[in-house]
């Protein structure tokens, strides 16, 4: 009877302890409780289609934003969602008014189609934000090599002289 009772005691108090460590979510804001003058990113754009493009060609675009809020927005963070998309953004507060860039980078070296997102952090009142590339890469064109004239022309030939 003792040890049942010293056992369910022990149980007792690491079930305590383990409850009391449960981290509670944060709820995200709402409307009616949002800084109404925190900033706010407002994209022109917040997708790029690159179409179709050969292998190694240009697969950066600049997606432009402005600050439409009351306070200065920075960006905290900027990741993309796989290593072959690099974003760069301004590591400076963009004032309220302001227009800045992301540029986002993808890896044309990767062939096939591709469809990628980065997501950005900030103080802004939608944090995080999202953007999005997509395309197709095609096998870079090869150019054929040089035959030469097979006729004895002048002056290349791979006609053999006897």
């Amino acid at each position: 009877m003792n040890l049942k009772y010293i056992i369910s005691c022990g149980l007792l108090i690491c079930t305590a302890i383990c409850n009391g460590q449960i981290i509670k979510p944060q709820l995200p804001a709402t409307a009616g409780n949002a800084d109404p003058n925190a900033p706010v990113m407002t994209f022109d754009s917040k997708e790029h289609d690159f179409g179709t493009i050969d292998q190694g060609d240009n697969g950066t675009y600049m997606f432009t934003f402005s600050n439409t809020g009351k306070e200065p927005l920075v960006i905290k963070e900027a990741r993309g969602s796989c290593g072959c998309t690099v974003p760069q953004w301004p590591h400076h507060p963009v004032a309220p008014g302001a227009i800045d860039t992301i540029k986002v980078t993808y890896d044309t070296h990767r062939i096939g189609i591709f469809s990628k997102s980065v997501t950005i952090m900030s103080n802004s009142k939608e944090s995080p934000d999202m953007l999005y590339i997509k395309g197709k890469v095609n096998n870079k064109p090869t150019v054929p090599a040089f035959t030469g004239n097979n006729d004895g022309s002048a002056p290349y030939s791979n006609a053999q002289d006897n």
